[in-house]
């Protein structure tokens, strides 16, 4: 099974935030996950990032392959990313 740490869109049209979650490569962006991990509220002065850092560097070490986006914001929150 291959893993990756992506976005998931919510929120209204033309007001998304997203939640970062772990999910099998192979179900939708905004379809079934594994587990949330965090959260991304770009439309907030300042961007709002929240994650679990632990859990994060857990699924990693795992193999989880980050999309781009969420290996800069990973990268940001100072959890080190492949």
């Amino acid at each position: 099974m291959a893993t990756k740490i992506r976005l998931r869109r919510m929120g209204a049209k033309k007001a998304p935030f997203y939640r970062v979650v772990v999910a099998d490569s192979r179900f939708p962006r905004d379809g079934r996950f594994i587990e949330e991990i965090g959260y991304y509220d770009p439309t907030k002065n300042p961007i709002v990032f929240k994650i679990d850092a632990e859990r994060a560097k857990y699924w990693v070490e795992t193999g989880a392959q980050p999309s781009d986006t969420v290996r800069a914001l990973l990268a940001k929150a100072g959890v080190t990313a492949k």
